[in-house]
């Protein structure tokens, strides 16, 4: 897979963090080489989040992510400043921007905090070193750390830089720096390639209606055929519709069936116990979550009572159609094995509720177009609550009857 079609759940996200005004946006563009961000003298100019997928040398397909000022005023300046705060969720490497003429601030030691706790690797960037005499290069300097009113010097558990974005003090070795903090690649973390052998058949059912993308796969469809072909195996793609020719014509038996979790209940008449059975969306929960987990979740539905109330996510925004999964089929499939009378909530996209206290169980998606950090911030999250969480593939398995079947040699 080229670095220019790699998944943004796949890619590091880099969260660039700091005041109004601080440069973060020239950084970006610094760093880049392009106009990404829109840069101004005038306080605030990025008012959300802004995701940007690229290449950054020489640490390959990254998400860099351009944030609110932490300094941000009034009502609306607040919610700002959470939604950058919710940026560290899903930031792998964290970049304090620090206006150098200025100094380390409140607003900046709260976020370093924040990053602390979180674990995340994290450089600050000593930014305008061109405004100041001597150009300086060395330490931070000492200030006043606003919990404790001592001096000390600032952020001594992170590396720190100066740069300059007009003259480009440093942006090289800035990106360096970034590199040398990108978490080490898991080899063993694979969606499917640890469970499959050079040269074993993989039957992967895809089915096709009003749902489904014209001319291509979904993201989890493409990824698994990815990490099939780099196990040395062969992937067999067939409609459900056709599932039993395809099985008589193969010849010899498959390793492994995956299917779509809409067509579970007939894919698993239609494969032969023999033969492992396991959906998408089960295969990416054991890739970014915790399996073990979201199978305990799924039995939770027969524990649910009348007024109980459900929220069922999913991770990416798109148009929803006559049959969506997971606002149609879904909720039909719970009703249906329940009989109870429940409330469902919905949330897509980067919205995920603050407060779980009013659920009694969390239906995610697999989790695709989330990368590993924010998926399990999630699952955290529902744990802190003690809020069981599921996920599509695994609850609608549960409900077919053929969880057993289709996570026991996953767990």
């Amino acid at each position: 897979m080229s670095l220019n079609s790699t998944p943004s759940g796949e890619r590091i996200h880099i969260g660039i963090f700091g005041k109004r005004n601080a440069g973060k946006s020239s950084i970006i563009n610094a760093l880049t080489g392009q106009n990404l961000a829109i840069v101004s003298d005038i306080k605030g100019t990025t008012t959300d989040p802004v995701l940007k997928a690229m290449e950054l040398l020489p640490l390959g397909p990254v998400v860099m992510i351009d944030t609110p000022g932490l300094d941000d005023e009034g009502g609306l300046g607040a919610l700002r400043v959470q939604k950058a705060y919710q940026i560290l969720n899903k930031t792998d490497i964290a970049l304090l921007i620090v206006d150098g003429t200025a100094g380390m601030t409140k607003e900046d030691h709260a976020i370093l905090e924040k990053i602390k706790d979180k674990s995340i690797p994290c450089a600050v960037v000593m930014n305008k070193a061109d405004l100041l005499p001597g150009q300086p290069s060395g330490p931070l300097p000492s200030s006043v750390h606003p919990s404790s009113g001592k001096q000390e010097t600032d952020c001594a558990f992170v590396p720190s830089i100066w740069v300059s974005t007009t003259d480009h003090t440093n942006i090289e070795k800035l990106k360096e720096l970034i590199a040398a903090l990108a978490p080490a690649e898991d080899s063993e973390r694979r969606i499917v390639g640890d469970l499959i052998r050079p040269s074993d058949l993989i039957v992967l059912v895809v089915p096709i209606d009003k749902a489904a993308p014209k001319g291509r796969l979904i993201l989890p469809q493409q990824q698994t055929i990815r990490d099939i072909l780099d196990a040395g195996a062969v992937s067999i793609v067939t409609r459900n519709t056709e599932l039993k020719d395809t099985l008589a014509a193969l010849g010899r038996k498959p390793a492994l069936v995956i299917t779509d979790s809409q067509a579970f209940e007939q894919v698993s008449g239609d494969v032969p116990e023999d033969i492992p059975l396991t959906s998408f969306s089960i295969l990416f929960a054991r890739y970014k979550g915790n399996l073990k987990h979201l199978v305990k979740g799924a039995r939770v539905l027969e524990d649910l009572k009348d007024g109980d109330t459900l929220l069922i996510c999913e991770g990416c925004t798109h148009h929803r159609q006559c049959g969506d999964i997971g606002t149609e089929k879904l909720p039909a499939w719970i009703f249906a094995h329940t009989g109870k009378k429940l409330n469902l909530e919905f949330t897509s996209g980067t919205e995920f509720p603050a407060n779980l206290a009013p659920y009694r169980l969390i239906i995610h998606c697999g989790g695709c177009t989330l990368n590993e950090r924010e998926m399990k911030y999630r699952l955290k999250c529902a744990e802190d609550a003690c809020v069981p969480i599921t996920n599509y593939g695994t609850v609608i398995a549960y409900m077919k009857g053929i969880l057993e079947r289709s996570t026991a040699f996953l767990t």
